[in-house]
């Protein structure tokens, strides 16, 4: 079937229910113009909102960021002080954005290793997003695959250690559902920005049959036109219906 005669309520059946990012590149960004690091995680939070708010208009259930992995403490402190003072002040200014368009905001991650101040501001998120229907947006935060199964992996073994649960019971499904992610549908598409070819331990479980998409453009230049690209990439690659960039784009504004 040709591109052009694609409708468009077909490309709409097609998109993926689950989009993760691995949202990479800020700090390359940044110094290509001359500019320090911290600047570019600025930037990257202006592609976080149209991103957010295209797949919303895209009917995409569930989005996923890679905010700041376990391995990020690894960086210089200065620069980690920077970006949890910089969360702090996002959970803050957009939590309202997002109730307003009826955005669910979860954060998934080891969120214990963080300042009171910002679980605080973590949880006040969440309770006034709690109930919102129109999108899921997980932040994932001190967060790395490992960790989720593991975690999951421990509270199956505190079942059967309580007397509840059989070595023989336990299956896939058990599992995932002790996951960060339970009662989500598993990842479809995963972005990676910059150009970088690596999962680098996110959502492994959750990603087992996702389509692995990678761009060159660095996190700040993303913007709904590099979503609606991946997107019908994803189309294409798992559906083979041939819907262009274009007719996704249309979809979000269907003028």
């Amino acid at each position: 079937m040709a591109e052009h005669n694609i409708e468009p309520a077909l490309c709409a059946d097609s998109l993926p229910k689950h989009v993760a990012v691995i949202m990479d590149g800020n700090g390359r960004w940044a110094k290509a113009k001359g500019k320090p690091r911290v600047f570019g995680h600025k930037a990257g939070v202006e592609a976080v909102r149209k991103t957010v708010s295209a797949a919303k208009r895209l009917g995409i259930q569930v989005v996923t960021l890679f905010a700041f992995s376990s391995e990020n403490w690894r960086r210089p402190e200065d620069e980690v002080s920077l970006l949890m003072e910089l969360f702090i002040t996002v959970l803050g200014r957009e939590v309202k954005r997002l109730h307003k368009n009826n955005i669910r905001l979860q954060v998934i991650g080891d969120t214990a290793r963080f300042s009171e101040r910002l679980q605080r501001k973590i949880a006040e998120a969440e309770a006034l997003t709690a109930d919102n229907t129109g999108m899921t947006l997980n932040v994932a935060a001190n967060y790395g695959g490992q960790w989720d199964i593991l975690q999951a992996a421990k509270r199956l073994v505190q079942q059967a250690a309580d007397g509840g649960l059989m070595a023989s019971d336990i299956n896939e499904k058990m599992l995932s559902q002790g996951l960060s992610t339970a009662g989500l549908p598993d990842v479809d598409l995963l972005i990676r920005t910059s150009g970088e070819c690596r999962i680098s331990n996110f959502m492994l479980w959750q990603t087992a049959y996702a389509e692995l998409y990678f761009t060159p453009r660095h996190w700040p230049d993303f913007d709904e036109s590099s979503l609606a690209d991946a997107v019908a990439w994803f189309v294409n690659r798992e559906r083979r219906f041939g819907c262009t960039g274009e007719q996704i784009q249309a979809l979000m504004d269907p003028q």
